[in-house]
């Protein structure tokens, strides 16, 4: 894009002051360089809608005041984090492990006994009463408890859970979440 030399010097001319301006409005001299530097950009993307006559300071100055908002309101939203001390606290657990674990549940709970798996699921995943499963199973409440006992008994064994620190990431991947934390 070619601009006429005259148009190129009064852009250059407005550059200290829309400098000084940029530093009074962000406080800083670096991010008054890139506000300067952006607005140039954005002029010059858009000369054409320049009204030759006009003032042309005045254009700029609009263009450089308008970056400036826009970037507040966006910087508003984002969190400042210089030292990562906020996103070490956004660690996540690896979901592989997770998968892999589900599916060797899935596996195990194929292989308990029906009535034991069937108890289960209806009180350990879909939330029924010992009395709502006796109900459904058409069974005592005390053979309910028998046979869910008996299926989470054999699960742990079948899963080698022997306390609820075994439940969830591993050992080491559990010290590497506490590192970051």
């Amino acid at each position: 894009m070619m601009i006429e030399p005259s148009m190129r010097d009064a852009l250059l001319a407005a550059v200290p002051s829309l400098r000084a301006f940029a530093i009074s409005l962000s406080g800083n001299v670096d991010r008054a360089d890139d506000l300067v530097q952006e607005t140039l950009l954005r002029a010059l993307s858009h000369i054409d809608s320049f009204q030759p006559g006009t003032n042309l300071n005045a254009w700029l100055f609009t263009i450089l005041r308008n970056l400036f908002h826009s970037e507040y309101r966006k910087r508003r939203r984002e969190v400042e984090d210089a030292d990562g001390v906020y996103a070490a606290r956004l660690s996540t657990q690896p979901e592989q492990g997770a998968r892999l674990d589900l599916e060797d549940f899935k596996a195990a709970l194929t292989r308990l006994p029906p009535d034991q798996r069937e108890v289960l699921l209806l009180v350990g995943a879909s939330g029924f009463s010992y009395e709502e499963a006796a109900e459904i199973c058409q069974c005592a409440v005390d053979t309910i408890k028998s046979r869910v006992n008996r299926a989470r008994t054999r699960l742990s064994q079948m899963l080698a859970v022997e306390s609820v620190d075994d439940i969830g990431p591993d050992d080491k991947t559990r010290a590497a979440l506490q590192a970051t934390g």
